[in-house]
């Protein structure tokens, strides 16, 4: 019927490198069919959700003023000013959005518009979380009086309903306050701004009125001392006769001359030597066989060594030139080298004679800084035996310029301080006031929505993976394919037979001779009999064409088991022995199933002995057998015996002789075994097959399980030759294999007179 791929994903993922985009698709389609019900449950839920929030949720209203902070004054007013106004920068305005939510600004507002009494902001809005946190925290009785006061509940609702932001980089700041009346959001955003700008005006006559009663005090202490330094200085000069022309002493003229000639000595020397130490390294190291650095000519700026470098540059080019031309051998390329040898040596000679002059530059440069620097020593030895009362005098000058300049400075600041008081202004402005005409913030019915139809999307995506994630059951041959490294050679349909074919097929009678006849009834596996262009009976063509392409004897012994029990393993075992048998074969099936025989309660419902009389002697194989004369199909059945005796009777010796006698007689021997899971009688029979099919129950069956019953019983999983997906909702089955699914349309079995009903 349906073949599988090796190529197929091993579950309902998309393979990453060989179906690409494709199969992304294949797969959300597939997601989407699959769980499109929870999808849509939950995204209607979110959106009742929504509904019932912008119901019960109160609409807020929001308000915006806009101040600029750092306005500029007059330039008399910034000279005048005790605090001169620095430039705003982003620290500054960042402790400025502080200072506008501070608690003082808005305890400020609390206290003007009276907000206490307001029920919207004087009342606690705790939601459940805050009751419950509140509740695990144990307050007392005084925290909670303390936390439910009317101005601190005030004040801690108008914070959070206050939002500050910078405009960009710039130095405006939006006030944006929400509330539950526009006219209220307006009027308090408007309220804020005024406090923030009276805050500051006030900070600043407070700090200036304190700064001008310091000043004063400073003054006149400032104006005695000043008075005191000049007094002092010319009382120095008179008692020790000292005149100096333009108020500078000529030894001190000679001392700055002879520092500035050492500084310029000393640096000559130090370039001098640098350039010395240079070109005797560059000596030290020279290599008569290495290229020119070109660096030697720039350093030294020598235009000899640039001369030779370039004539260097030159015959370097054409040595390469000549060799790739004429071979380095030949006599002008030869030429060539030992004019660049020459010119390297004429080079050498050059730095050598370079470094002579060098040396001779540096012994004058240091006898030249020796000298000043004697003429140095002597002028600062007879300036130190000049007189001592220089440097008192100094002292006294210097003490007198200070007080000067300070009282000069303070007194300016007081005169400025007194002047801004009766010229007060802020470095704030209110640029715009609040328009009581806003607009509804909160709840915004397309947000709301939005989100909420996008988290019921993203919940019901969410979960719907986790139902694909938990389901863990055999969907698709791919997944037969790759978990279990076994073909997919069928894909049974579920097949649902009707009340009224049910009461026509129930218990035909047998023969009137009294043969062994077997029973005829509303199983399942007669509708290959029944109704032969179906794709129940299409599958199962499958099934027996898997059995001979295995490539064994003619006379095959084929078992069906499964992993559990009820996956249906009897019904594919019955139908396909009745299709061999349809199809002019000899064959048999054997109910090994010795512990729940439920094919042979279905075809022999009134034998009296089995396989298990046969094998001990106690009746003769033809006594035993049932035969189906529409299709010739022979059956031998089973009595139930001990659970304790069914292995030991599977694995003994007669029962594989039993199985060869009827491989002699038999085209096929069709054996139903038990399932591998609950018990081991399927291992213990795995002697008498030459092949098995494992049927597994499509959308049932755990992949874990299977998996599990495989690795415990590597004798059976060696003799697999493919697994069978039985009971397959072929309607549903798209939403899993949608790869596949135009194989799965009835139209195309139609056309070639298959029905998916009949």
């Amino acid at each position: 019927m349906l073949q599988p791929t090796p190529s197929q994903p091993a579950v309902g993922f998309p393979a990453p490198d060989e179906g690409g985009v494709g199969e992304l698709v294949d797969f959300a389609l597939g997601f989407l069919l699959r769980q499109y019900l929870v999808i849509l449950f939950l995204v209607l839920l979110a959106a009742v959700a929504g509904a019932i929030f912008l119901v019960v949720t109160p609409p807020t209203y929001s308000a915006q003023a806009k101040i600029f902070i750092g306005t500029q004054r007059a330039q008399f007013i910034q000279q005048q000013s005790i605090f001169p106004d620095a430039p705003i920068d982003n620290a500054q305005m960042e402790s400025q959005l502080q200072i506008l939510q501070s608690k003082a600004i808005i305890a400020s507002v609390v206290q003007k518009l009276k907000l206490a009494d307001d029920p919207e902001f004087a009342k606690p809005s705790d939601g459940p979380i805050q009751r419950v946190f509140r509740f695990l925290r144990k307050q007392t009785s005084a925290d909670a009086e303390s936390k439910y006061d009317a101005i601190e509940t005030a004040i801690a609702t108008l914070t959070d309903r206050l939002t500050l932001n910078r405009v960009g980089m710039s130095f405006l700041i939006e006030i944006n306050v929400n509330s539950r009346s526009p006219e209220k959001s307006a009027q308090i955003a408007d309220a804020v701004a005024t406090a923030y700008i009276d805050d500051q005006q006030g900070v600043k006559q407070q700090a200036n009125r304190i700064a001008s009663t310091w000043l004063q005090e400073r003054l006149q202490q400032l104006g005695e001392q000043n008075a005191a330094a000049e007094r002092a200085v010319i009382e120095f000069k008179q008692q020790n006769n000292i005149v100096s022309a333009a108020g500078k002493r000529m030894d001190e003229q000679i001392l700055e001359d002879l520092n500035a000639r050492l500084v310029a000595a000393r640096t000559h020397l130090s370039d001098v030597l640098a350039r010395l130490t240079r070109i005797e390294s560059i000596i030290s190291t020279w290599n008569p066989s290495a290229k020119l650095d070109a660096s030697v000519s720039d350093e030294l700026t020598s235009p000899i060594l640039t001369t030779l470098r370039q004539q260097y540059l030159d015959l370097s080019r054409k040595e390469v030139e000549y060799s790739a031309q004429y071979g380095r051998d030949h006599h002008a390329v030869v030429n060539l080298r030992n004019k660049l040898r020459d010119l390297r040596t004429s080079t050498f000679d050059e730095l050598r004679r370079i470094a002579e002059t060098f040396k001779s530059d540096y012994a004058i440069a240091k006898q030249r800084q020796a000298e000043v620097e004697k003429q140095l020593d002597q002028a600062t030895s007879q300036s130190q035996m000049a007189n001592k009362a220089q440097v008192r005098l100094r002292e006294l000058e210097s003490t007198a310029a200070t007080y000067h300049s300070l009282y000069e400075s303070f007194l300016q600041r007081y005169m400025g301080g007194v002047q801004q008081d009766s010229f007060p202004l802020a470095n704030a402005r209110v640029i715009s006031l609040a328009s009581p005409l806003t607009i509804k913030v909160k709840p915004r019915p397309l947000l709301v929505f939005a989100l909420s139809l996008m988290g019921g999307m993203a919940l019901g995506i969410g979960v719907g993976l986790l139902r694909d994630l938990m389901d863990r059951v055999f969907r698709t041959s791919a997944q037969v394919q790759s978990l279990l490294q076994i073909p997919c050679i069928a894909m049974v349909p579920l097949v649902k037979t009707s009340a009224l074919t049910q009461l026509r097929r129930k218990r035909l009678p047998t023969n009137a001779s009294g043969a062994k006849t077997v029973t005829r009834d509303a199983s399942v596996f007669w509708r290959v009999v029944d109704s032969p262009l179906s794709l129940f009976a299409e599958s199962i063509r499958s099934i027996k064409l898997a059995t001979h392409d295995y490539g064994i004897e003619p006379n095959k012994v084929i078992g069906f088991t499964s992993a559990l029990p009820n996956e249906g393993k009897s019904t594919i075992a019955a139908a396909a022995a009745q299709l061999m048998a349809q199809g002019g074969s000899r064959v048999i099936i054997v109910d090994c199933d010795l512990r729940i025989p439920s094919l042979s309660r279905t075809l022999a419902p009134d034998a009296t002995a089995g396989i298990v009389d046969v094998i001990s002697g106690a009746r003769s194989l033809d006594e035993t057998i049932w035969r189906d004369p529409a299709t010739n199909l022979f059956f031998l059945p089973a009595i139930k015996t001990a659970p304790q005796y069914s292995s030991e009777v599977l694995a003994h010796e007669q029962t594989k002789k039993l199985i060869e006698r009827l491989q002699a007689s038999f085209d096929f021997v069709v054996i139903d075994l038990p399932p591998l899971v609950p018990i081991v009688d399927a291992r213990a029979a795995a002697h008498l097959v030459d092949c098995m099919i494992l049927v597994i129950e499509w959308g049932r069956t755990k992949i874990n399980v299977v998996q599990h019953a495989l690795d415990t019983a590597p004798n059976v999983h060696s003799a697999i030759i493919g697994a069978v997906l039985n009971k397959t909702n072929m309607n549903n089955l798209p939403q899993y294999d949608l790869h596949h699914k135009g194989m799965y349309k009835n139209r195309y079995y139609a056309r070639y007179s298959y029905s998916h009903s009949n």
